[in-house]
């Protein structure tokens, strides 16, 4: 139990107050985000954008350049898929959950490739050595923009990304020592595969599809 204690509290030996503090807010409110997510519910976004620029500035901080964009692109979508989600239409909402048709997925592909090279582009920016956890948060920030962009257009498949990225992120952030991040991340995969089952019931229970 103390080994738990220790790998959980020893990141923070020396960390600032302030930075910790900010943590565990972005904590809550991502928490927050993807209970609202599941839920079809509008606030995902709002509570999603309050944990995604704190996690900006954490992590600009630490210079994790392939997360730092990764929660910058969520930022950017998160105002996207704030719109899209409010949208109506003679009291209906325009966007409803369905799954993604074969040019979807096509633009999903090319979102993936488009987000890992820009993220590959900002660490040559910024000159900073990659290492193998840095090539792991290429791929995860495509997976993540790509879930991103599905679940601003209500896809049921943004949380098999989610699922994915989130089983990577776990033990890359346990390896990195950001215990509150990999506690987050793992809470965020059961958030998820709920988040699956909910949407999926609902798809197969709507009017369109029965």
């Amino acid at each position: 139990m103390n080994q738990i204690f220790d790998f959980f509290l020893s990141a923070y030996q020396g960390r600032s107050w302030s930075l910790i503090l900010l943590e565990a807010t972005a904590f809550f409110f991502g928490i927050a985000s993807v209970i609202y997510a599941k839920r079809e519910d509008i606030m995902v976004y709002p509570t999603g954008l309050v944990a995604t620029v704190i996690t900006v500035y954490l992590f600009y901080v630490d210079r994790l350049f392939g997360d730092m964009m990764m929660n910058f692109y969520y930022s950017i979508m998160s105002i996207y898929g704030w719109w899209n989600w409010s949208r109506t239409k003679e009291k209906q909402q325009v966007v409803v959950i369905s799954r993604t048709n074969t040019r979807e997925k096509g633009i999903g592909f090319i979102f993936f490739l488009l987000t890992m090279f820009i993220t590959y582009s900002v660490y040559q920016w910024f000159g900073k050595a990659l290492e193998i956890p840095n090539y792991i948060d290429i791929v995860t920030s495509g997976i993540f923009f790509t879930a991103m962009w599905y679940m601003a257009t209500k896809k049921l498949e943004n949380w098999t990304l989610w699922i994915v990225g989130d089983l990577i992120t776990v033990p890359l952030y346990a390896y990195r020592g950001w215990g509150m991040f990999a506690l987050q991340y793992f809470i965020f995969t059961l958030l998820a595969i709920q988040g699956y089952k909910q949407w999926k019931n609902s798809l197969n229970n709507s009017p369109a599809t029965s």
